[in-house]
């Protein structure tokens, strides 16, 4: 996993609380800077996939390990 500025655990959170989660994160953080998503959620894939889309914030990294999906978002 790559360098990340910031961490949000939102383990255990159903959609939509992880999208809303990470967004309030990321609009407290500065342009470049990366935020790193820990979620349980399977639906969080297509989710920040998504946000990521609308937003304009980059997609990183995505990757699931041992029944969490970790997402890399990088606030555009």
């Amino acid at each position: 996993m790559a360098d990340f500025d910031q961490e949000l655990d939102a383990s255990g959170l159903n959609c939509p609380l992880p999208i809303l989660r990470a967004k309030k994160t990321l609009n407290a953080m500065s342009s470049g800077q990366v935020l790193h998503v820990i979620a349980t959620d399977p639906g969080s894939v297509k989710d920040f996939d998504a946000f990521a889309k609308q937003t304009g914030n980059e997609l990183v990294e995505s990757k699931e390990e041992g029944g969490k999906f970790h997402f890399l978002i990088k606030k555009s």
